[in-house]
Formats: C-alpha cells, sequence, structure tokens
C-alpha cells in the first residue's frame, strides 16, 4: 500500500476529442547499444527539440520515445520549466513524491533528462506492478498504464479488481475504463474489493489517457 499511496499522481491534459482509428503500435524497443546511441543523437528532430534525449532515455529504461513525447506534449506542452499547482514539474510533469520513490533529490526535477528519465522509471514500475498476461494488447496495456500514471495505480487496481469481480476483463482497457467510471457510485467504491474508496475523476483520465494515444499513434507515423 505504501507503493501505491507513493505513486497516485494526478496530472492535466488539454486537448480536442481524438478521433476513431486503428492503431499499429510498434513493441518496446530493445536497449540500443553505444554505437546505436551515437547514431540516435545524431538523428534530426522529427517530434520535438528533446528528440535526442527522449531517444537515449527511452532506450535506457526500455520505454518507447515516442509514447514519451506524447505524454510529454499532453503533460506540459514540452515546456520544461512548467509547474503544476498541484506541484508537478517540468515536461514529464514529475511529482516530489515521484523523485523521494527512485531516492532521487527532488532539486533534480528540474532538470529536463532527470525530469523524463523519472517518467521512464515510473512507466516501467507501473507495468510491472499491474502484472497484466503477456498477451495482453499493446493498447490496453499502455491505455492502462497511462490511466495509472495519471490517476493513481490504486484506482485503477480497484477498477480492476471490480471487473474480475463481476466477470469483465480487467486487462481490456474498455472495461478498465467502465469501472473506473462507476468508482464515483456508492454501490461499487463500497464493495469489499475496493481498497483505495471513492474516484471521482475517471473523465478527465479517460480524456488523457485518449488524448496520449492519439497523440502516440501521430507520432509513430511521424517517426516510424
Amino acid at each position: 500500500m505504501i507503493l501505491i499511496t507513493a505513486l497516485v499522481a494526478v496530472y492535466e491534459s488539454t486537448e480536442g476529442k481524438a478521433p476513431a482509428a486503428t492503431i499499429d503500435y510498434s513493441a518496446v524497443p530493445a536497449p540500443a547499444s553505444n554505437e546505436q546511441m551515437a547514431v540516435m543523437a545524431e538523428l534530426p528532430c522529427i517530434i520535438s527539440r528533446f528528440d535526442p534525449i527522449m531517444r537515449k532515455v527511452g532506450s535506457e529504461e526500455g520505454q518507447d520515445w515516442r509514447l514519451m513525447s506524447a505524454i510529454a506534449y499532453s503533460e506540459s506542452r514540452f515546456i520544461e520549466n512548467l509547474e503544476s499547482k498541484r506541484g508537478a514539474k517540468g515536461i514529464m510533469q514529475i511529482r516530489p513524491v515521484v523523485a523521494r520513490h527512485f531516492n532521487v533529490p527532488v532539486e533534480d526535477i528540474a532538470d529536463t533528462e532527470t525530469n523524463i528519465r523519472l517518467a521512464g522509471m515510473l512507466l516501467s514500475e507501473l507495468d510491472t506492478m499491474l502484472r497484466m498476461p503477456q498477451g495482453t494488447p499493446t493498447e490496453d496495456r499502455l491505455s492502462i498504464i497511462l490511466a495509472s500514471y495519471n490517476a493513481g495505480i490504486g484506482h485503477v487496481l480497484d477498477a480492476r479488481r471490480l471487473a474480475r469481480y463481476e466477470g469483465a476483463n480487467p486487462n481490456s482497457w474498455a472495461d478498465v475504463s467502465r469501472y473506473l467510471k462507476l468508482k464515483s457510485e456508492p454501490q461499487y467504491y463500497e464493495l469489499d474489493v475496493v481498497k483505495n474508496g471513492k474516484f471521482t475523476g475517471s473523465g478527465q483520465t479517460l480524456h488523457y489517457v485518449s488524448e496520449v494515444m492519439r497523440k502516440y499513434q501521430q507520432y509513430c507515423t511521424l517517426a516510424s
């Protein structure tokens, strides 16, 4: 429970509604060699001026740099010195609790590479904690991870427990998102399977996931 509480982080994002689309998601890239890293550093910036750092950190942390860029766009519009009312900072809007969890000095959040790296570490840890089966479709897996990044893993775990409790699929984003919405209703959040109480932020979280996934699709097309 301490770990779950430490990873609860709420972020803001704004943009229009995402169009329906069939998305072809690439597998997470394997870590690059030193030679490959040198080549990547010389590649032109396609998505943002942070492409070299995104590629480097993404490779080292086992994350798709285009997904991390999509998160950065939704979180901050690539504004490095942005600080939210909730204390989230930087391009990835990292909160001090996340830095402390990974034993990183809070003041280092202001460093852009550290900010991005903490986001990559958090995404990897959320993926591990969610324990989704190997055959989970990539779009579902990424959507559930992004929901955890936005709303806090505790609420997402509750939604997955509710799905399992009612015979739905806890590895389907369609089902998990539905139970995130239902967590605002007492007949659901008062059930014994719910460990983290009422959740009223489902609208913002579902919008966030939709926007990041849409941006990720665009970035995969731009930087294939």
